[in-house]
């Protein structure tokens, strides 16, 4: 039994918590980054007739895997391929694509538990496809328009509870840099004064602007929930907690009502994970809006509920609870860039 953690070369806390659980319970772990292939590390894989997988080994630069060892593999944003300096552009495009389908293709043929399969990931963390379920699970979703229109969004934003709305990104990067550091987007407020022409360059998300009494995260390992409050005490947290985490408090959800339970454990099925980081805003009237699920998100952040996550994490890896597949597992397509896409910058 090996446990393969595929994140990136330097520390990540969340990998490291895991890493930490199983090691002391005396679990095998090898902890790679698939951004070292094909410069520092090497692959060897064949299949045969009489064979359902790949045999063959993945050589570290620390240790070999092989790769019939691997009975679960924690996926937790490793890094794209770093390939060798001096290629062209156009060499650069073609030996990426290839390294990404080589180790990448066999790594995520493997027969074994993934937390998560980095395919389902990448359907599950676009942002139009997760709201769309969460809504068809029963969850409460804002109301949302996508349009790169900006009359529609100035008439949508206007006619909302006090003319206001949530502006966020609907996908990971950041627009640019400046002075060599990458740009963060935050959920930003809006009125229909702020939309400018600008907006028809592209999609953009408004969401309606909840009046929030707390957030909470609320984190699923396979049918266990683990919710903790988020209080925040600066105007730039209330806007986006990631925004100034000094000021948050925490404390332990004492209560998640039984229709989030239901929808979590349906969106859960819907798109085959072990593993989510779901954000709510619980509003004055204690009613939960879904805005957020990060199928590969952060937990650390919130101090009573590090332990308790990561011995989830590594049961699920370690194989002590009980492996049943959910009752719908849809086949789902790779899309394009789903294996080893760099971490976003904003921190989710």
């Amino acid at each position: 039994m090996t446990v393969l953690v595929l994140t990136r070369r330097h520390m990540d806390a969340t990998a490291d918590m895991v890493v930490a659980e199983l090691s002391a319970r005396g679990v095998p772990v090898v902890r790679l980054d698939p951004g070292d292939f094909p410069e520092s590390s090497g692959l060897t894989a064949r299949i045969d007739p009489g064979r359902t997988g790949w045999a063959g080994v993945w050589r570290g630069q620390h240790r070999d895997l092989p790769f019939e060892d691997v009975t679960s593999v924690y996926y937790r944003r490793p890094t794209g391929n770093r390939l060798r300096p001096g290629l062209s552009a156009e060499d650069a495009r073609w030996a990426q694509a290839e390294a990404r389908a080589g180790l990448g293709g066999v790594l995520t043929s493997l027969p074994c538990t993934w937390v998560n399969h980095p395919h389902r990931n990448a359907v599950a963390d676009c942002v139009p496809v997760a709201l769309a379920e969460a809504a068809r699970s029963g969850l409460t979703v804002p109301p949302t328009l996508i349009t790169n229109d900006p009359a529609e969004a100035r008439d949508f934003v206007s006619a909302l509870p006090r003319g206001r709305a949530a502006y966020k990104p609907l996908g990971n990067s950041a627009p640019g840099s400046h002075k060599g550091q990458q740009h963060a987007l935050w959920t930003t407020p809006v009125t229909a004064d702020h939309i400018t022409a600008d907006v028809a360059v592209t999609a953009h998300l408004f969401q309606a602007w909840i009046d929030k009494a707390y957030e909470v995260r609320l984190t699923a390992v396979d049918d266990r929930l683990f919710a903790g409050e988020i209080h925040a005490g600066s105007e730039a947290s209330r806007t986006d907690f990631r925004r100034d985490y000094d000021a948050l408090t925490y404390a332990p959800c004492a209560h998640v009502p039984e229709t989030v339970r239901r929808g979590v454990s349906t969106l859960m099925n819907t798109f085959g994970l072990r593993y989510a980081a779901m954000d709510f805003l619980v509003d004055h009237q204690g009613s939960w809006h879904a805005v957020d699920l990060n199928p590969n998100g952060q937990y650390g952040f919130i101090p009573h509920l590090r332990e308790p996550i990561s011995q989830a994490i590594a049961d699920v890896l370690q194989g002590v609870t009980p492996s049943c597949p959910p009752p719908h597992r849809p086949t789902l397509r790779r899309p394009a860039g789903a294996w080893s896409t760099p971490s976003p910058p904003k921190a989710r």
